[in-house]
């Protein structure tokens, strides 16, 4: 069993004032456009949008469009990896806005595609308050722990067309 699913002692704060700040600053379409254009551009340049982000779940759709395309006529699968990834890593980048500073890195990914991603696709991941109960955990032991994080890609008929794993791996930097 992996550290960060076993049971601990350490609390998790439900909303800190840095989260909530966090959400409304990447919430705003411009400041996200602005901050995907400094730090993601591709990610800009595909579209991706924040559609819901909370403490617990985020949603990042991507569109179906000239620059996501592949030769099948539909979402090309590293577009699709795009928005799946950004699903959780806004959650864990919300995480790690308050408190110690904590190192965040994606360690693996494994996809499984069920149906032709055409359309607008909406990425949602779940796994907020385990990103936050492993980040916690990091900074209270100064250990790393890692997080598989589910992102399920929707399409605009409810159809799944995708289900990302993603792990994350957290660790607490020395001060």
């Amino acid at each position: 069993m992996l550290p960060s699913e076993t049971a601990s002692l350490v609390p998790v704060p439900t909303d800190m004032p840095q989260a909530a700040a966090f959400r409304r600053t990447i919430s705003n379409p411009l400041k996200l456009r602005l901050f995907m254009l400094r730090s993601l551009p591709m990610a800009y340049l595909a579209g991706l949008r924040i559609r819901e982000i909370t403490p617990a779940r985020a949603t990042v759709t991507v569109p179906f469009k000239y620059l996501t395309k592949n030769p099948f006529r539909s979402i090309y699968f590293a577009c699709l990896s795009m928005a799946a990834e950004m699903a959780s890593g806004v959650l864990a980048m919300m995480n790690t806005s308050s408190g110690a500073p904590v190192s965040m890195l994606v360690v693996g990914m494994e996809a499984e595609f069920s149906k032709k991603a055409v359309g607008l696709i909406a990425f949602t991941s779940e796994d907020g308050l385990r990103i936050a109960q492993a980040i916690a955990e990091s900074r209270a032991t100064g250990e790393g722990r890692t997080v598989v994080c589910t992102s399920t890609g929707i399409d605009e008929s409810g159809d799944t067309v995708a289900v990302f794993r993603i792990t994350w791996s957290f660790r607490a930097k020395k001060q």
